[in-house]
């Protein structure tokens, strides 16, 4: 079942299209305009830990390509500590997740993104059924690790490749996609969708087309889970029960895209960024491969030293303040995940990538009632990925005649490339 379509999916990765539209969306996303945003929050961070922010500056970026979307014009509040942050996501009932309905709910339709509990908890709670610990374990087993250790048989030999294009970028959509049960044949078009779904704010017309294409590729597939079920991702959704209530078409449609970007992208960034600390570090390397209960701490790091995503976003539900800042009702805040996880007050020297250092929780997958719910399968994927890279490819290193080999991004970030030399198996 899973192992088989496993083998078969291996076929669909060369997607042109696909990467073009990634690159644009990357492009928009401040992607090679900005390298290094941190010395910009601690400067915004050393005057308080929440900084008043106009609109078209924030989300510019470096990304001209952007469009200020509806109901997001004016100031933004923004916090920049870790404590503030953290504040934010444990009040729910003060700083809303509703504003996603007027940019990301347009196109993904109703999901947990923009709920707040009580409604929020109980959408999870039912979802949750897709990713318990036994379901991930399934996946791990039968589905990424056969995946990443196909690709990697492509360029093993070679002795040379490029980690993004060739075993990063790949590897999370196929896994989605798999675990999905979407036909292996709809993987590079799902993978292009996906993309242009999220460039909502660059081009709103595309990321509507986007959307009804992804709803035409899931509800083929959930209209034969409905009355066969099998081992996969949306017949869990499609027979999955909580309280007596069933999740509608529409439902786990939305769901469906809330995940599709979610897998297709975001694990892709989290394990390109904790390589590229790793290859940057080859003594932090060379200890991780002589010790392999250093990966999760490495996993955790990366996720710390360079999150995928930099800020999520509530709304605030009445006048408050935050950390002695007036705040009033109906205003944006944006949490900035990377300034938190990079706040020295809780992490000595935090722009240095040191899987050594005392471990706390980071925020790259958020805190409190919207923790990400996929947070254990993004890890699972990493741990994979990253186990198979240090068991066949000994010597990895990155080229040495490779040039401007960095992370950047204002929005999401990753590397653009990953060249590296290893021995040939």
């Amino acid at each position: 079942m899973i192992g088989d379509l496993a083998e078969g999916l291996l076929a669909a990765q060369d997607e042109a299209e696909s990467q073009a539209a990634f690159e644009a969306f990357n492009r928009a996303t401040g992607m090679g305009a900005v390298r290094d945003p941190y010395p910009i929050f601690d400067a915004l961070r050393s005057k308080g830990p929440v900084a008043i922010v106009e609109t078209g500056a924030f989300l510019g970026g470096g990304a001209s390509e952007f469009e200020i979307p509806p109901g997001m014009d004016g100031d933004i509040y923004v916090a920049l500590s870790h404590e503030a942050v953290s504040r934010v996501l444990r009040d729910a009932e003060l700083f809303s997740s509703a504003g996603y309905a007027q940019s990301m709910g347009v196109v993904m339709g109703r999901t947990i993104l923009e709920m707040d509990p009580p409604e929020h908890g109980r959408y999870r709670d039912l979802i949750q059924k897709a990713f318990t610990k036994k379901a991930v374990e399934v996946w791990e087993r039968e589905l990424i690790e056969p995946v990443v250790s196909g690709l990697i048989d492509r360029f093993a030999a070679r002795g040379q490749a490029d980690l993004v294009r060739e075993l990063t970028f790949p590897f999370p959509v196929a896994v989605i996609a798999g675990m999905m049960g979407l036909p292996v044949e709809d993987f590079p078009i799902f993978h292009r969708l996906a993309i242009e779904l999220i460039s909502v704010t660059r081009d709103f017309d595309g990321a509507r087309r986007a959307s009804r294409g992804l709803e035409a590729i899931f509800a083929r597939v959930l209209a034969e889970r409905r009355s066969s079920p099998r081992d996969d991702l949306v017949s869990v959704l499609a027979h999955a029960e909580l309280d007596g209530t069933r999740l509608t078409d529409d439902e786990i449609f939305a769901f469906l895209r809330l995940l599709a970007p979610a897998g297709a992208e975001t694990t892709y960034r989290s394990s390109s960024n904790l390589l590229f600390g790793l290859l940057s570090n080859p003594g932090q390397l060379a200890a991780l491969r002589s010790d392999r209960s250093l990966v999760p701490r490495a996993i955790d790091e990366g996720l710390r030293w360079e999150c995928p995503l930099l800020g999520i976003l509530r709304r605030a539900t009445r006048d408050t303040e935050l950390c002695g800042v007036a705040i009033p009702e109906g205003a944006l805040v944006s949490l900035n995940l990377g300034a938190a996880n990079h706040d020295p007050d809780r992490y000595p020297a935090p722009h240095v990538f040191d899987l050594f250092r005392e471990r706390k929780a980071n925020m790259a997958f958020a805190f409190g009632p919207h923790r990400c719910l996929g947070m254990h399968l993004a890890k699972t994927e990493t741990q994979v990925v990253l186990n198979a890279v240090l068991d066949r490819l000994p010597g990895l290193r990155l080229d040495p005649a490779a040039e401007g080999v960095h992370v950047s991004g204002m929005i999401f970030r990753a590397p653009a490339a990953l060249p590296v030399l290893f021995e040939p198996v």
